[in-house]
């Protein structure tokens, strides 16, 4: 269908994004008969062109000599199906601005993703027991759902997605039995084995990859190998090939139009050219960073503080999850080509009386030169210019100890929940256009943090290993969530627990947006399996 097709349909649902959120709801809308049209704003990856870049990270073609932010970086970023626009972290004192590592493109950060794809626990969707002694914090006692309402979306989207792995023996009985993980690898056995001879509890942990011949398990850049199961391939190629949906790539949201209680248009732009487009149904998936924005940039005089923004919660509560990197030294040396991407374990999601994280294996990094030279990048773009000096200096040592200590082993990260507060927020930057970012770690979260650093080495012990720390860096997104929060009270909330603004009858949220708290699980599964749940509601009420 033609851009000019496109602008005259009166769509049944428009779907802004077409990350695990946007691409599952509008394949489910599309496949119940739905008049559906996708719209992205970074580059169609459907189809591959000698520009794209696949299978390298895009720091593998960087220009040097000049930092990620500049223009010319920023233009391979795109091609790699990174974001390439800059987002500026605001503080009391100064500012600074930086490119996050989210997707942008088709499939959104799925299509970067590593493909891990696990239910919450049950007692993530109680948060209210946790946390009480965090002040300030903004937590609820319960999700507006729970965990028996999504299970049956749950085992419908690892179907979809063709997950593959073992169950978690510390909550199988909960679980659906998945398609059958490769056997793992000598390093992954020999951790395995080393866990369970502590009465730790590791599992293959849950994949969505069809693990092809070659496959080098693409955390961090698009797929070469269509081997990946994200949003693009599962979702978005199929609603387009079968069910008659549409794609508008390069094409930003500006904000949207309303009239009452109905969201009567979306302003669009591509390139230089703006136009409206028109739908029964609107849905923001354009992620937890973008979506807020798209709402708060949509201000009328009925609605000033901007859209579904009554509670005056839109774009606050911004949640990441803590994470650091353990570099473990296996007697089993790395070989190249062998999965080292499969291993997990959840024996400190819950300790002395704390809701902590995950630990999990992660695959191969960039290069060692690379991430020096993001390193200096980093320190420079943060204001110390000294250190700057010296890491450049340095960079053939630091390049040599890196790539000795980090790139060469096998790499295990440790993800910590987050704990929301509505200080920690999103918002349009004042030129209008940008995205800022206020956020800060309380004490009682640095602490947390420790504690969490302590046990994951007492459970690495006696095993060499390098820790590479990021869960104090902001700058590290990882599943940033909780800016447009669900609930059943819309004074404490964005939406409702269809995922529907509170005031407007036809506009929905469907990406990590909706979490009221992040849980220590990656949460791609749950914004698929929640998906499929709106996609139910709204094909019922059409």
């Amino acid at each position: 269908m033609n851009t000019q097709s496109i602008r005259e349909t009166d769509w049944d649902a428009i779907v802004v994004g077409t990350g695990i959120g946007g691409g599952t709801i509008g394949f489910a809308l599309a496949k119940a008969g739905l008049r559906v049209l996708f719209l992205e704003k970074g580059r169609s990856h459907l189809q591959r062109d000698d520009e794209g870049i696949y299978g390298r990270y895009a720091e593998e073609f960087f220009h040097r000599d000049q930092p990620k932010e500049a223009a010319v970086n920023r233009r391979i970023l795109s091609k790699a199906g990174r974001y390439c626009d800059l987002v500026t972290e605001a503080t009391n004192l100064s500012s600074y601005q930086f490119a996050p590592f989210i997707g942008e493109g088709t499939g959104g950060s799925s299509a970067l993703y590593g493909m891990v794809m696990e239910r919450l626990f049950p007692e993530d969707f109680a948060p209210g027991q946790y946390f009480a002694d965090a002040p300030g914090a903004s937590i609820p006692s319960t999700w507006p759902i729970s965990y028996d309402e999504l299970k049956p979306y749950y085992s419908m989207a690892e179907r979809l997605y063709r997950v593959r792995g073992e169950l978690d023996p510390l909550r199988s009985p909960f679980l659906d039995a998945l398609w059958d993980p490769p056997a793992p690898s000598e390093p992954s056995l020999e951790l395995l084995n080393f866990f369970r001879s502590k009465g730790l509890h590791p599992y293959l942990m849950p994949m969505a990859c069809e693990y092809v011949p070659g496959c080098q398990e693409c955390l961090g850049y698009l797929c070469p190998k269509d081997c990946k199961n994200d949003s693009s391939r599962v979702c978005v190629a199929p609603a387009l090939a079968q069910h008659s949906a549409a794609l508008l790539d390069r094409c930003e949201v500006t904000r949207l139009e309303v009239a009452d209680r109905l969201v009567t248009g979306v302003r669009c732009r591509v390139v230089d050219e703006e136009f409206v487009l028109r739908a029964k149904v609107v849905i923001l998936a354009a992620g937890a960073l973008h979506t807020p924005c798209i709402l708060l940039r949509s201000r009328t005089p009925n609605c000033p503080d901007g859209l579904a923004n009554r509670s005056r919660l839109v774009g606050k509560n911004l949640m990441r999850h803590y994470f650091d990197l353990y570099c473990v030294k296996t007697k089993t040396a790395l070989q190249q080509g062998v999965l080292i991407k499969q291993i997990a374990l959840n024996d400190l999601y819950r300790a002395d009386d704390q809701k902590l994280g995950t630990v999990q294996a992660v695959g191969s990094l960039a290069s060692a030169a690379a991430l020096v030279s993001e390193l200096h990048n980093e320190v420079r773009r943060k204001g110390n210019p000294a250190l700057a000096r010296i890491i450049k200096l340095a960079r053939p040592i630091m390049t040599y100890a890196v790539d000795r200590f980090i790139c060469r082993r096998l790499i295990l990260t440790a993800i910590m929940e987050d704990v929301p507060y509505e200080e920690n927020q999103i918002r349009p930057s004042p030129s209008g256009t940008g995205i800022e970012i206020r956020y800060r770690i309380r004490p009682y979260d640095r602490r947390r943090i420790k504690l969490f650093r302590d046990k994951v080495k007492s459970l690495l012990r006696p095993y060499p290993y390098t820790i590479v720390k990021n869960a104090e860096n902001t700058e590290r997104l990882a599943h940033a969530c909780g800016t447009c929060r669900f609930g059943d009270d819309p004074a404490t909330s964005v939406l409702d627990r269809n995922n529907r603004a509170h005031d407007l009858d036809n506009l929905y949220v469907v990406d990590t947006s909706f979490f009221p708290t992040g849980s220590g699980i990656n949460p791609s599964l749950t914004v698929a399996a929640n998906a499929l749940r709106v996609a139910d509601e709204i094909v019922r009420a059409s």
